[in-house]
């Protein structure tokens, strides 16, 4: 099969055939159609992730159609039209059990712990806990893009952050992960004010539901400038990048008694940052996080996109092919453009 292969961190990635994976027992074996490009690729790519082994392939974010199953998968076959969630459960752990396949104590993840996604077929283990099945109505490129972003911020908003209609939202950074947020708080009735250093991504923001927008490059202090805004501070917010500044403004921008989601990742020398914890102690604010969401999770998030009540379509910036794929990633820490890149062509 065709690949898109690096071999030594933070050095170019080239196009490579490979050899074809193969289904064990639990397993399926699936031809990508689509596959969303997302920052933690990156993140991988520049050796963050110490779960990755040289030579690799990227790529966590896809949609496509079952070619090959493992004698013991009972709930697929060969022609399902399938996507998942880019953090897998074995299914049989004391979290895996109680639900939270996200937190897994053996969890996989496509693209880092094994070969990905960039590819033209990948495999996936524990199919009949991971696997999720798409509607007709929705296409590859749109389940490609629901990929970490969207569902992972569909249970920070829902699951984790608790959003009702009414409340002050605000998200801090405007990329996909971002979006999806102000997109999903808006379809619940939320007020969301979104924060970016960007005109152009705060002006889509707009778009797709944020009430407000803050350029942090242009306020003398963001936090006050929210604070503002939602007349006393945000019930709920999101950081949504992972910096430690966007990580404090989070926290410091909420209200009495508020939520803040992390969502974005932190790492290397930004995993440990420092946090208001005067406010946190004196205003009984609560801090949580998100990783993923469970396979299970999904069918209330497909009911609403075929409802109509979220367009996970709008935030699709442009479709790619597998070449392009190899600038695109090593590109991505520069935050340019707007939405989510998507492969459709391998």
């Amino acid at each position: 099969m065709r690949a898109a292969v690096y071999r030594e961190f933070a050095k170019p990635l080239t196009i490579q055939n490979v050899p074809d994976p193969t289904p064990k027992e639990r397993s399926v074996v699936i031809r990508v159609k689509a596959n969303g490009l997302c920052r933690s690729d990156w993140h991988g790519w520049m050796g963050h992730d110490p779960d990755i082994t040289l030579p690799h392939v990227p790529g966590h974010e896809l949609a496509g159609v079952i070619e090959a199953i493992g004698k013991n998968v009972v709930r697929w076959n060969i022609g399902d039209r399938v996507t998942l969630p880019f953090v897998c459960g074995c299914g049989v752990c004391p979290q895996c059990v109680s639900g939270n396949h996200q937190v897994c104590d053996h969890q996989f993840q496509p693209g880092f712990t094994h070969w990905g996604s960039f590819a033209e077929y990948v495999a996936i283990d524990y199919a009949d806990v991971n696997l999720v099945r798409l509607p007709d109505e929705i296409d590859y490129v749109t389940a490609a893009s629901l990929g970490c972003r969207f569902v992972t911020s569909f249970r920070a908003i829902v699951d984790q952050g608790k959003v009702s209609a009414g409340q002050w939202v605000a998200v801090h950074g405007c990329g996909g992960v971002g979006l999806s947020a102000i997109m999903i708080a808006n379809a619940l009735g939320a007020n969301v004010v979104a924060i970016d250093i960007g005109d152009e991504k705060l002006d889509f923001a707009r778009s797709v539901g944020a009430v407000a927008t803050v350029n942090a490059t242009k306020t003398e202090d963001v936090v006050e400038n929210i604070l503002d805004i939602t007349q006393g501070g945000a019930h709920v917010s999101i950081d949504a990048l992972g910096s430690p500044v966007t990580c404090f403004n989070s926290i410091a921008n909420l209200r009495k008694r508020g939520r803040h989601v992390q969502v974005g990742l932190m790492v290397a020398d930004q995993s440990h940052p420092a946090v208001p914890m005067d406010k946190i102690v004196a205003n009984e604010l609560e801090i949580v996080g998100s990783h993923g969401i469970q396979a299970y999770k999904y069918p209330v998030l497909l009911e609403m996109i075929q409802a109509g009540k979220l367009f996970p379509e709008k935030l699709i910036g442009k479709t790619i092919n597998l070449e392009e794929s190899l600038e695109e990633l090593v590109n991505m820490d520069s935050f340019g453009g707007t939405g989510v890149t998507v492969i459709n062509e391998f």
